[in-house]
């Protein structure tokens, strides 16, 4: 999603005890008396053995859990259609924060860093997705082609050592389709200054040039050695996985064939470089000309004009898993009613489907959202979208299926409401124990 920030806020963006309960429903684990617990889909708190057996011994896995509590920080890996970590299956249960690094380079806002990990931990989340990208413009860390500013990369370096210091592990974009942050039309302006011949934005995608910019960004951060961990970022496990683009698109092409091309030279371009850490796209998850019989499940018929194509663009060599947006509010309508909740669901579950038996790879919903802005928001119906999602996916787990887990979007500390673009939660400060780490 392109991120912008407002003025507009609401305490119902809260997160209630029912979204809570949702989010715990997925997986929230801690230990009372020495053993681990979790919420079961119905509700119930269950040890980790009640739990195994309730799932009739399937290779269901635990979210989050990755036997860190035990010392060990294993990077994450893929067996199949599952995340691993030390051959056991790991679920994504995780949210949106764009921001990190720019809140990161002022020691006045760098708190917030911090508050927005701890507030995450303490409800269970384990993964954050985030930008590991400023092209040009206020506080960039890459000021033009291969020019850094250190203190912006100093900044990038905490965010990632203070994810490990909270358990959270990063799914790190590197550049952006919208403008926000820079993202391709920044490049193309790179190239335009540079004498190329660069007509429109999607230039971005073909253009030799452009794309060495790109590929010496990818190479700049993925061999960047953290200045406060002495870490590698491409031998570090805190890192989940690299994102190629957010939400790429290519209207200029509805072939989808100049997008396929470039994710295909940059996922492998990616493996070149790190060949341990997973990739994924970014995409949005629209069906495209490849699968005629699938398009049915799109939002709408834009969609299959947006250069993307779910399954064609997710065989592309060195993808690892799939990724997928639900905002049935921007995509259908912004007068949200339980149409929404309908499609949300058949929208899952089709991309569930394609990723296990035609893809044969997990699948993330790596954003999902209602704005606070939409005709008739309520939190009421906020929670039930939730829970929808967070539902469905746990009917894939317990088959040991490709659903591999999610990311709401996003998740804020207290005092950043001037950046809220309708979509934000916060954790309330009532909001104490029990019922958040139960």
């Amino acid at each position: 999603m392109a991120a912008y920030p407002s003025n507009h806020f609401s305490s119902s963006l809260f997160i209630s005890f029912k979204l809570l309960s949702a989010i715990l429903l997925l997986g929230s684990i801690t230990k009372v008396n020495s053993q681990h617990l979790l919420v079961s889909e119905t509700g119930e708190l269950v040890t980790m053995e009640e739990s195994h057996s309730m799932f009739s011994g399937r290779n269901h896995g635990v979210f989050g859990f990755d036997g860190a509590e035990a010392g060990e920080w294993g990077m994450v890996g893929k067996k199949g259609n599952q995340f691993v970590i030390n051959d056991q299956p790991f679920y994504v249960n995780g949210f949106n924060t764009y921001w990190l690094m720019i809140f990161a380079v002022d020691l006045s806002t760098r708190g917030k860093v911090s508050d927005v990990f701890k507030q995450a931990s303490s409800v269970g989340l384990t993964v954050c997705r985030t930008w590991a990208f400023n092209d040009g413009g206020w506080r960039a860390l890459q000021k033009s082609p291969s020019a850094y500013d250190e203190d912006v990369f100093k900044a990038l370096d905490f965010v990632v050592s203070e994810a490990k210091k909270y358990k959270i592990r990063l799914i790190l974009s590197l550049t952006n389709n919208w403008d926000a942050y820079g993202g391709k039309a920044q490049y193309v302006k790179w190239g335009k200054a540079a004498g190329l011949n660069l007509t429109a934005d999607d230039d971005f995608f073909s253009d030799s040039t452009v794309k060495s910019y790109y590929k010496a960004h990818v190479k700049t951060v993925l061999t960047r050695v953290n200045t406060i961990t002495n870490i590698t970022y491409k031998d570090d496990p805190t890192i989940f996985a690299w994102e190629l683009m957010n939400e790429p698109r290519c209207l200029s092409d509805p072939s989808g064939d100049r997008l396929q091309a470039w994710i295909q030279e940059m996922a492998v371009y990616v493996k070149s470089v790190d060949p341990v850490h997973l990739v994924e796209i970014g995409l949005e998850g629209f069906y495209g000309p490849s699968t005629p019989n699938r398009v049915q499940f799109n939002p709408n018929t834009f969609a299959e004009q947006a250069g993307t194509d779910f399954v064609r663009n997710h065989q592309a060599l060195g993808v690892d898993f799939a990724s997928v947006h639900i905002y049935a509010d921007a995509w259908l309508s912004q007068s949200i009613s339980n149409a929404h909740l309908q499609f949300v669901k058949t929208w899952m579950q089709a991309h569930i489907e394609d990723a296990e038996k035609t893809l044969g790879m997990p699948v993330v919903f790596a954003e999902f959202g209602v704005s606070a802005k939409d005709d008739n928001f309520n939190s009421s119906f906020r929670d039930t979208l939730y829970t929808t999602v967070y539902k469905t996916i746990l009917e894939s787990t317990k088959k040991g299926g490709s659903g591999g887990g999610t990311l709401l979007w996003q998740l804020f500390p207290e005092g950043t409401d001037y950046m809220n673009d309708g979509y934000i939660l916060y954790r309330s400060p009532q909001d104490q124990p029990p019922y958040m780490m139960i």
